[in-house]
């Protein structure tokens, strides 16, 4: 993984590009959609993306020409297998910044685009390569307080081996057999970046202890051949992408996310006190919505007991003879007001009976209580007197009563003796 040591790196990815995905692909790297997933895209900057190699067709379209022509050959292939490729150029955007930006990424992306060429084996071979002027920066934007792009180069191709094809068995001329017959550029994704083996200072191969050669994979190789390049052609204060990473080179990209995981929890921080300061308002509205609801309600009843006898007041008119007449609906409204008030007047009339008799009960158990109290208050008094003497007097009682009660089954028991003799 790289290192967040603010050192400028080359990184180059090679993508393999499906048979379904290449339409994807080309609507993303000619800006041929009508909106972005990316939030990073202007799509206002759009013409300031410059092509160094800009399609004539569609990439499939290209891809039937160079086949129709014997450019390419596709003799053999499975029907899974991938045609193309796109290798993604980049160096962090902190790099074209301190160097004067968009021109100076135009120069060397335009130097970027000859590497592509060697490492693709020929022109011929690269349907398009666009270097991306119109993706923003935010983190760098928001830091330095100015517009930053992030410039890069998308070069999509085919990739291609040589391959020798033979005179078969079945030549008349036998001399011929085993010779080659031609030499064709075979779409092969996986023999064009099969994994070579590693070179020692001599330029001779490592070797494994069971002499098998050691092999460096084609990602390691790919970024080995653009760095030298880039290094070749004098841009000497970059340095290449870190050993043993498949990863794009990530020092402005750990800087962007950094800066958007601080926006991140700061917002988060905002909506944690936003949302606390909601739940208080919350609980205060709901307080005041109860104590409103309860003075609405009141001032409702009051309301209609109001409406009620103003309604009474004008009702009827007084005719000639100094009587009232009614229409009926005015019947109506007095009829119902005399209903209620005549269950009310008995509903009245029976508490008022049942309040009397509760009033005479408690009379009739207040005079029971004080010639209770009369009763015993002279054994109170002997109590209050003489405790020890009461207390004795009623032991005796006790025990006279107790023996009295055990007598009586016992004189039982023997009339019955007497009867059984």
């Amino acid at each position: 993984m790289a290192r967040n040591d603010g050192v400028d790196r080359t990184s180059v990815r090679n993508l393999a590009v499906s048979d379904k995905a290449v339409g994807n692909t080309q609507q993303h790297n000619e800006r041929e959609k009508d909106s972005y997933r990316n939030p990073d895209i202007i799509p206002q900057r759009a013409a300031w993306n410059v092509h160094f190699k800009k399609p004539t067709a569609s990439y499939t379209d290209l891809f039937a020409q160079l086949e129709a022509d014997g450019t390419i050959s596709t003799r053999g292939l499975k029907p899974d297998a991938t045609h193309y490729c796109e290798l993604v150029f980049d160096v962090n955007s902190a790099y074209f910044d301190n160097h004067g930006g968009y021109e100076f990424a135009k120069q060397f992306y335009a130097d970027a685009y000859k590497a592509a060429v060697q490492i693709v084996g020929g022109e011929q071979y690269i349907l398009s390569a666009v270097m991306h002027a119109d993706e923003i920066n935010h983190a760098m934007t928001e830091a330095l307080g100015r517009e930053v792009y992030h410039y890069h180069l998308h070069v999509v191709y085919v990739p291609v081996v040589e391959k020798q094809i033979l005179w078969s068995k079945r030549c008349k001329d036998k001399a011929l057999v085993g010779t080659v017959k031609e030499t064709v550029m075979q779409v092969s994704r996986s023999k064009k970046w099969a994994s070579k083996p590693l070179l020692d200072d001599a330029g001779k191969p490592i070797l494994q202890k069971s002499g098998k050669p050691v092999l460096k994979k084609s990602y390691s190789v790919l970024q080995d051949d653009f760095f030298n390049y880039m290094r070749n052609a004098g841009y000497t204060d970059v340095e290449r992408g870190e050993r043993g990473s498949t990863e794009e080179h990530l020092t402005v990209t750990q800087f962007k996310v950094q800066r958007e995981q601080e926006r991140l929890d700061s917002l988060t921080a905002q909506a944690d006190q936003k949302a606390q300061s909601l739940a208080k308002t919350c609980q205060t509205l709901s307080k005041k919505e109860k104590e409103l609801a309860a003075v609405q309600k009141k001032a409702t009843l009051t309301k209609e007991a109001l409406i009620h006898a103003r309604d009474l007041d004008y009702i009827g008119k007084r005719t000639f003879l100094g009587n009232y007449s009614l229409t009926e609906e005015e019947f109506s409204k007095l009829k119902k007001q005399a209903d209620h008030g005549y269950m009310m007047d008995v509903e009245n009339r029976r508490l008022k009976e049942e309040l009397s008799t509760a009033k005479k009960e408690a009379v009739r158990w207040s005079n029971k209580y004080h010639d209770l109290w009369y009763d015993v208050k002279p054994y109170l008094d002997a109590l209050h007197r003489a405790p020890e003497l009461v207390r004795s007097f009623l032991e005796k009682i006790l025990a006279l009563k107790q023996e009295r009660t055990m007598n009586v089954p016992q004189k039982n028991r023997k009339r019955g003796q007497d009867m059984e003799l």
